[in-house]
């Protein structure tokens, strides 16, 4: 395919109007306002019915409604203080309110399409949030922990390069300053803190506690959270057997499957700041999570030959269930030379998460009749995860930077998967053919510089080169089979700014990523899902690699913010599922690497106000997508212009009383052999401010029921359709009370450009 075929989308998107969402936003505060340290939290969010009053951070004068949106050279933050939604769902709650970012039905997360996305927590790597079991945090982690969510498509140098669609930085909420006595006078005590409790249909509820103690030179915060859930889905799956020469359908397999979930879930962290000295802080935090599910499924599969005549039938039973377990440590060095930004700060990270998985199943064969076969899977899999980050930023007289680093990141994954099977419960032999254990280690290591200056009173400039050298090892232990990779990259990064006028700017980016394999990826090991579905790694898998380039315009007017985003990116060899008939109408699926992936599109963003009580928020991006199949089987070179697009309405109908309504669409996802379907939601949104403390919230999650969808392949061989319903509607009652800390403040801004680790 050539890439001048994207050139008609591109008129086309960039004579879209520039209208469609965020919040209103002043021009950041100049460099130097905040000093640099932990990426800072802010206090509990402000009461929507703020007013538009002006609020001092140190010699900053910003507006409450400003700091819904914050933009810099290289990324931009959206806060979550009036996301009623966030404030008693999950992660993924918080997510699919954003501009860019999609999180499907089982928690996947992707960024303009691309599933290849990085999630730190205030700037540096989460375990929890990484390897193959992020999608279930996400539908765990609670959405209330965020202050604000940071957006980077194309990150500069100093973050990892490890993610083609960018990065995602989730900041958490931070302690308000302790009150500052008399000189001489006795250290002050501040204590601040909430509780939430909301209560849901169906039995659902979650609660969430958080505090804060400041005195002197030390500062402990912590918070809590847990979850129950009442979850049920439901899947129908048409597979058709095709003749490979006529095309003619030779067999016809119908699943229908359902299937009852119990999710529950904690999550804690307790962290201690300790000055000690006016230039140098020591910070430390312990964390900790347990998530686990209970279910019960049913399933009937039935086959059908060409005449439709039925040659196999029959019901699998089961229960199952897994469980999450999780804990890390970090500890931090900063020390300021001064109080221009200029630092030095060290940090070691330790996480170790241990996953399990069960399930017993009973296939009751009708056509043709035989014995009940029992099939109890068993798979637990753990990874340890450490982490060394060293960060030097030096300000210039000159009003430039420069940061410079180091990063070591050191990952050991372990999987142990054993099926057995039997006549009874009590008479089940393990099947070797489908028991595993595997093992591996990555390593990386990493240099890196970036370089920030101003060439003028309109001109500003971010260059960066990361170094980074790779190695993986993986060993099949039942098989004793080995493989590794190692390799070095370079990834630069460039970043220009310009100020056209007072209320609009232009901005410029490239950055050069990387997606490596998940090491369980390289596993070669076949995995059995149900009879008709297996999947298995693939140890030939290579990393694949995106050059990704953006052109931004921005306006300022007033309380009215519009932004337009022209970006392409051209990855080699993108990762795609590839699924293969191996007989009998079972599926393969294995990940495999594409020749190539372009997107070329265009992001739109508005918000501002329709009347003085009633805010907006809107985006649209619009995109075409271009895959080069490269030879892959029943692949072939595919091409589509997809559309996604968000809308919330703010409503501040009394002083007390503020109403929220937010809608978004996720168009079709292009796959190497078919396409996932669009799907949406509505949510509402309603808060009361019963007093300064207390205030009372309502909130309905997908009340059209609509956010499902469907998956199609269509390849030589073989034709499918799966249809899924998630339910994920939900209604919630809950009450928050705040106290300490004084009254609640507009929250202030931060300067979320600093890098992952502050500097």
């Amino acid at each position: 395919m050539s890439k001048l075929k994207l050139a008609p989308l591109l008129g086309a998107v960039l004579a879209l109007p520039a209208g469609a969402v965020l919040a209103a936003q002043t021009p950041p505060p100049a460099a130097g306002t905040q000093q640099a340290q932990t990426p800072p939290a802010t206090p509990a969010p402000q009461d929507a019915e703020d007013k538009d009053e002006p609020a001092t951070v140190g010699d900053v004068v910003v507006t409450a409604r400003a700091n819904d949106v914050r933009t810099s050279i290289d990324s931009i933050s959206y806060s979550l203080a009036d996301d009623l939604q966030a404030a008693n769902g999950t992660l993924a709650e918080a997510l699919r309110n954003l501009p860019s970012v999609d999180v499907d039905p089982q928690g996947n997360v992707s960024l303009r399409g691309d599933s290849n996305v990085t999630i730190l927590v205030d700037g540096r790597p989460s375990a929890i949030l990484s390897g193959p079991n992020r999608a279930d945090a996400v539908l765990q982690l609670p959405g209330s922990r965020y202050a604000r969510i940071e957006v980077m498509t194309n990150p500069s140098a100093a973050y990892s390069p490890e993610g083609s669609g960018g990065v995602i930085n989730l900041i958490t909420k931070p302690t308000p300053p302790a009150a500052v006595g008399a000189p001489g006078a006795p250290a002050t005590t501040t204590t601040t803190g909430s509780l939430r409790v909301n209560v849901g249909d169906n039995g659902r509820w979650n609660l969430g506690a958080s505090g804060s103690r400041q005195r002197g030179k030390l500062t402990l915060t912590g918070d809590v959270n847990y979850r129950y859930d009442d979850q049920n889905f439901a899947f129908d799956r048409l597979r058709e057997q095709l003749d490979p020469v006529t095309g003619a359908v030779t067999s016809t397999t119908t699943t229908v499957q359902e299937s009852d979930m119990i999710q529950k879930g904690v999550f804690a962290r307790l962290a201690a700041e300790y000055r000690l000295t006016d230039k140098t802080m020591l910070t430390g935090e312990l964390r900790a999570n347990r998530f686990e599910a209970d279910s019960e499924a049913w399933g009937l599969f039935e086959t059908r030959d060409a005449s439709g005549a039925l040659t196999s039938a029959y019901a699998r039973d089961g229960v199952g269930g897994f469980s999450m377990d999780g804990w890390g440590a970090t500890a931090r060095v900063l020390h300021q030379f001064d109080t221009s930004g200029h630092e030095w700060s060290n940090e070691l990270r330790y996480d170790r998460n241990d996953h399990e998985n069960t399930s017993l199943n009973a296939n009751v064969f009708s056509v043709p009749a035989s014995p009940t076969l029992y099939e109890q899977q068993s798979n637990l899999s753990a990874q340890e995860t450490v982490g060394f980050t060293s960060a030097y930023t030096r300000p210039m007289d000159d009003g430039s930077k420069l940061r410079a680093g180091y990063e070591l990141s050191l990952s050991r994954p372990d999987q142990d998967a054993v099926l057995r099977r039997g006549p009874s419960e009590a008479a089940l032999a393990p099947v070797p053919s489908l028991s595993n254990r595997f093992e591996a280690e990555q390593t990386v290591h990493a240099l890196y510089a970036t370089y920030e200056r101003p060439f003028g009173e309109k001109l500003s400039a971010q260059f960066g080169l990361r170094l980074e050298q790779a190695e993986v090892e993986v060993e099949d232990v039942t098989n004793a089979v080995r493989a590794s990779q190692d390799y070095f990259r370079a990834y630069p990064t460039g970043h220009l700014q310009y100020k056209l006028t007072d209320a609009q700017t232009l901005r410029a980016s490239y950055s050069r990523r990387i997606q490596r394999p998940q090491p369980t990826q390289l596993n070669p090991f076949v995995s059995y899902g149900d009879p008709l579905n297996l999947r298995s790694g693939n140890p030939n898998l290579e990393p694949q690699e995106t050059d990704s380039f953006e052109a931004m315009w921005q306006m300022r007017q007033g309380q009215s913010f519009y932004q337009a985003t022209a970006y392409y990116r051209d990855t080699t060899k993108a990762f795609t599922d590839v699924a293969t008939d191996v007989g009998g109408g079972v599926l393969l699926t294995r990940p495999e690497n594409l020749g190539a992936r372009r997107d070329l599109g265009v992001e739109v963003t508005a918000s501002g106000r329709l009347h003085p009580t009633l805010r907006y928020n809107a985006s649209l991006n619009a995109f075409r997508q271009e895959i080069d199949a490269a030879g892959i089987p029943g692949a072939r070179d595919r091409e589509s212009d997809l559309v996604t697009g968000r809308l919330s309405l703010n409503w501040q109908a009394t002083p007390k009383d503020f109403v929220q309504v937010m809608g978004f669409w996720q168009g079709d996802q292009l796959l190497a052999q078919g396409t996932r379907e669009s799907g949406g939601m509505v949510n509402l949104g309603y808060r009361r401010k019963l007093n300064e403390t207390l205030s009372l919230q309502f909130t309905a999650r997908d009340i059209l029921n609509s956010f499902g969808g469907a998956t199609t392949y269509d390849t030589p061989l073989f034709r499918e359709r799966v249809d899924q319903d998630i339910n994920l509607r939900a209604f919630y009652l809950g009450l928050t009370w705040s106290f300490g800390g004084g009254p609640r403040k507009p929250e202030p801004q931060f300067d979320f450009s600093t890098g992952p680790t502050g500097g």
